[in-house]
């Protein structure tokens, strides 16, 4: 598992790390009556870099939806988005400044609001810390993955984000293509 450590630095190093690295999620199913673990390699991030980043949820202060945004890196930033999405953020740097990295998409789901969908994301985890206590974390690939990883990350513009102007242009979307 990933220390709040490797989260507590400059958000564009934390955002291209996390690249290869595995979202776990352990949380109970009603349904099936037990535990469920999901696991799977994160493959593509996006970064927002604080309040002078305009695409980024604090560029406009300190609110009640971005508050989670200030506290410590680790924390899990939770938000609703178009009346039906969550998506998930991991906050980076130190406290007080605002900044996360947004989970696009890992092995096998493309897309943030899929992403949040089949790991039970929700509200619920909104300003709790990764970890066990609270079923989401971040692990990091064994030895055995790693010596099959041959990897090349992209670099592109993020997505939906045009009303921030140049910030919009800036290479934050991380990708990895094996």
């Amino acid at each position: 598992m990933l220390p709040n450590s490797f989260f507590n630095r400059k958000t564009l190093i934390v955002a291209k790390e996390l690249l290869g690295k595995y979202l776990v999620r352990r949380y109970y199913s009603t349904s099936r009556k037990r535990y469920i673990v999901a696991k799977e390699k994160i493959t593509e991030v996006e970064a927002y870099v604080g309040s002078h980043d305009l695409a980024c949820h604090s560029s406009r202060g300190k609110t009640a939806r971005n508050e989670i945004m200030f506290q410590e890196a680790g924390t899990i930033y939770v938000y609703f988005t178009y009346g039906m999405h969550w998506m998930l953020n991991i906050v980076t740097e130190e406290k007080d400044f605002p900044a996360a990295v947004l989970i696009r998409g890992t092995e096998n789901v493309s897309g943030p609001a899929r992403l949040t969908k089949k790991f039970k994301i929700d509200k619920n985890l909104n300003g709790k810390k990764l970890g066990k206590k609270s079923g989401l974390w971040v692990e990091e690939p064994t030895s055995l993955e790693l010596r099959h990883a041959k990897v090349k990350i992209v670099r592109t513009p993020r997505i939906g984000v045009a009303y921030a102007g140049e910030w919009a242009k800036k290479p934050y979307r991380f990708i990895l293509k094996d």
